[in-house]
This record gives structure tokens, sequence and C-alpha cells, in this order.
């Protein structure tokens, strides 16, 4: 069975929704002002998510058609992400995080990987033709998981997290 693509979308929706609200109060119960950081730009990345495919689902509704609009991200790709950890030497951060801001980590990675997944189902189940929209999606939310991965490592002093010279999050 094929899913519609307005359900696909207002499922997407539901997903985009979730993972917004997540990193908005991971925002403002952040100790850590890096952490505080991250969570702002992937809040912000994801409102961008909503807004696109609220358009795209309303001009699926008008017509019957959806332009495929360039869907940016301010983070990196998965691979580069791998990259820029395997060159690092060094931790970057002192202390652990706080316990909420961990917690929220925790409950970030959940949902992009929920969120990765139905993206992917998307890409295997829909037509051909409607795949293009999701596959971005996918791509983007797969760097999203490989930065709360990262945030994870430097938080819980397991691991290393990206200076300023290595990867900048509002530059990409």
């Amino acid at each position: 069975m094929t899913i519609r693509l307005d359900e696909a979308i207002k499922t997407a929706l539901e997903f985009e929704n979730k993972v917004l609200k997540l990193y908005q109060d991971a925002e403002k119960h952040a100790v850590d002002p890096v952490g505080r950081k991250v969570f702002q730009q992937l809040a912000k990345e994801e409102a961008g998510h909503v807004a696109y495919l609220e358009s795209r689902l309303t001009e699926w509704q008008k017509g019957g058609q959806i332009a495929l609009e360039e869907l940016r991200s301010v983070v990196p790709d998965r691979e580069r992400i791998a990259e820029g950890r395997k060159r690092l030497t060094k931790p970057m951060r002192g202390k652990p995080g706080s316990a909420t801001e961990v917690e929220y980590l925790r409950r970030a990675l959940t949902a992009e990987k929920e969120t990765s997944a139905f993206y992917r189902r998307m890409v295997s189940e829909l037509a051909e033709e409607r795949r293009p929209l999701f596959a971005r999606f996918l791509e983007i939310e797969e760097g999203h998981v490989a930065i709360v991965e990262a945030e994870i490592d430097a938080v819980s002093g397991a691991g290393f997290w990206f200076g300023i010279q290595e990867f900048d999050v509002e530059k990409g």
C-alpha cells in the first residue's frame, strides 16, 4: 500500500513539530552556552522544516502539484561531521553537561532517529516522483543525528566536540 503524499507530509509535520518543541524546550533549560547554541540552531532549522512542509502541503492541496524548492541546512552532512570528529585530538569542554541537558540530548537523539526512519521509509515507499522531497529531509535529519551524537559525547565527557576552527554550526 502506497501512502498518499498529503498524508506523508502531514506525518512529516508531526515529526518535525515534535522535535522542534523538544529543541525549543532544551534551549530554555540548557546551562552550557555551546549546548544552548546547538539547541537554538537545531530549533531554527526544524522551524524551517515545518514552514517548508506547510508550504508544500498548501501547494499540493491547492493544485495537486508540488514544486521542490531548495531545502538548506546549517548542519553539514553526516560524513563531514564524522570526518571532523576523527581529526580532533583533544576534548573541547572541561566539564560534563548538566543532567537535564544530557536528558534533552538523549530525547533529541531518539526523536531524530525516529524522524530519519520515517523519511527513509517515505523514500522507499512513495512513488518515484515523490521521493526527492523526502530524500533531502533524510540527508538533513541524518546530519542532525550526527550532531546530537557528537554533542552527547561532548557533554558526557566521553568524546570530543568541534572547535570553532573545525566547525561553525551557523556556517555549516
